[in-house]
């Protein structure tokens, strides 16, 4: 009965060992929270409390915007701001699944989360510069015609923009769990390299929204600057967790430690990013009315200022036969007075002969010459006459 006890005794000594550090957690977890859910709590490493927290409030933000987005549509007059209201329901919503999935980041990584961070951070960002990418089309077409995309067409377009990242995401993870046995693992350049097709999402939605400045309805271009500087914010933000995750970390050589800290910091940098510069900047557009004169810029002549006035004093000036100039029918035509005042029905003018308006003139030789400088004289001389 001894030796049996004292072969047993290391393995007693190590499950002892195991569950005194699974009960001992660090400072501010519970004794009974698992070990994966640390970062949550841990108050020796604040990062994880302060993301939660910021996500947390990301969340609440999103769905109290999405609530009053669906109360405000129907106070929408202008159709044309209302056929975006379902692309910023969709954008919301997949704002809301980026706060989300920062959760699945500051826990620890396992067999439950990997699947979840390789599939939902690609299809969430493709949905979002999907959305972003929809709008800029709708600005292209409003501010050189005035006239959008209807929203089924916008709504179909991120739908098969998105299929694209779903099918790059679900041949992943088949692929590479069969290759290590339904294990799911992933490195930081595999990751990266997943996100290809998000990328090029980004870099034609940013491309295409400088080209929002130009265009002949200037009302709407503040909406193309809208998503042209969430888009550059977007871009910086990539940019820096790309390196800090691919060279920064290793370099530090705080690879394994700072790699779901910096993603974490990414998702919800970007997810705000949304909020504070498209999505609140659009509830103030589209709750504004719509203007009665929605004219193309540089639609009224500079000579519907002048006053009336000075225009007919203008039109009798070109009639005068004394400054040496006749109005024929094509100066009349081509005269920006007369067709912004008197327009021509056709463009043609009728009469084909050059006309004048009588003017009331004085005879040079009723005065005589002697009593010109003196009116009074003239005056005399006038009633002496008749």
């Amino acid at each position: 009965m001894r030796w049996r006890i004292i072969i047993a005794l290391p393995f007693l000594l190590s499950v002892f060992k195991d569950g005194s550090s699974q009960i001992t957690p660090p400072r501010g977890c519970s004794s009974s929270l698992l070990s994966k859910y640390f970062n949550l709590c841990d108050l020796n490493a604040v990062w994880g409390i302060v993301l939660e927290a910021i996500a947390a409030l990301g969340i609440i933000t999103s769905l109290i915007l999405i609530f009053i987005l669906l109360g405000i549509t129907p106070f929408i007059s202008d159709s044309r701001k209302k056929t975006s209201v379902p692309i910023h329901c969709i954008l919301l919503i997949s704002t809301m699944g980026i706060f989300g999935l920062t959760f699945g980041f500051i826990i620890k990584f396992d067999q439950m989360t990997c699947p979840t961070r390789v599939f939902l951070w690609g299809v969430l960002f493709a949905i979002c510069f999907s959305c972003l990418l929809a709008q800029v089309w709708r600005v292209l077409k409003l501010v050189r015609s005035g006239r959008g995309p209807s929203a089924c067409c916008m709504v179909l377009l991120v739908l098969g923009l998105t299929l694209v990242q779903i099918i790059i995401a679900i041949e992943y993870l088949v692929l590479f769990t069969f290759r290590l046995g339904n294990q799911c693992f992933y490195n930081s350049t595999d990751f990266t390299m997943l996100l290809i097709y998000v990328m090029a999402l980004m870099a034609l939605t940013f491309i295409l929204s400088m080209f929002t400045f130009c265009g002949q309805y200037s009302k709407w271009k503040k909406y193309g600057a809208h998503i042209f500087v969430t888009m550059l914010l977007s871009i910086a933000i990539w940019v820096v967790w790309i390196i800090m995750l691919v060279r920064g970390n290793i370099s530090l050589d705080r690879s394994p430690q700072w790699d779901d800290p910096t993603l974490s910091i990414a998702l919800v940098a970007n997810g705000w990013v949304f909020l504070l510069f498209y999505i609140i900047p659009q509830f103030r557009h589209i709750t504004c009315p719509a203007k009665s004169g929605d004219e193309p810029q540089g639609g009224v002549p500079q000579n519907l200022h002048m006053g009336m006035s000075g225009v007919d004093n203008q039109m009798f000036t070109y009639e005068e036969p004394d400054r040496g100039f006749a109005m024929s029918p094509s100066n009349v035509a081509s005269s920006p007075l007369y067709s912004a005042h008197l327009p021509l029905e056709n463009n043609v003018y009728c009469v084909s002969q050059e006309f004048t308006i009588p003017r009331p003139q004085t005879k040079s030789n009723y005065y005589p010459t002697p009593f010109l400088q003196d009116p009074y004289l003239n005056n005399q001389n006038r009633q002496t006459t008749f």
